[in-house]
């Protein structure tokens, strides 16, 4: 009797343990697996500061992606700077880019291209590389610094752009 008690327990401690295993494996999700949806903003040009020649400089970002593979998030993006400096014209772009995140650990390098428009008929193709984090709040939502780089065709000592930017995004 104390044998069949014992397979029993035994038997139904099992069961429990697989079932909290395949549910635990159900609610982890990868959040950089194919077919998900990113809605992301940030920022740009932070130096928050202002004097007579510089100025105030802000730049804000929107982002829609979508990852076409695992790891593998293709993005359309539209931009608006405002230079405070009197010879860089606040402009607005639109954009594309790739990014491959590493190993699943929140670490982004990523790829882009733009299109800049400016009042004073300027306009410039600007492609850009960027290394970030995306560091999880919850399963969907996220705080993304990143350094970039956009190299302007155009007048590269005036217009090209090294800089950080903090951005929010969410992973559906």
């Amino acid at each position: 009797m104390k044998k069949k008690l014992v397979a029993v327990f035994a038997s139904l401690l099992m069961a429990m343990t697989a079932s909290a295993q395949y549910q635990y494996v159900q609610y982890v999700e990868d959040p950089f697996a194919a077919d998900k949806i990113f809605v992301g903003a940030s920022l740009t040009g932070l130096n928050l500061n202002y004097n007579g020649d510089d100025g105030f400089n802000l730049g804000v970002n929107a982002h829609l992606g979508y990852m076409i593979y695992d790891d593998l998030l293709a993005h359309a993006n539209v931009s608006y700077e405002h230079n405070g400096s009197h010879s860089v014209p606040d402009y607005v772009s639109v954009g594309a880019g790739l990014r491959y995140y590493i190993m699943q650990n929140g670490i982004f390098l990523g790829v882009n291209g733009k299109f800049v428009h400016a009042k004073s008929n300027y306009n410039d193709v600007m492609p850009g590389v960027e290394v970030g984090y995306a560091f999880f709040l919850s399963r969907t939502a996220t705080i993304e610094p990143a350094i970039y780089y956009d190299q302007s065709f155009k007048n590269h000592s005036d217009y090209s752009t090294f800089g950080f930017k903090i951005g929010f995004g969410l992973y559906f």
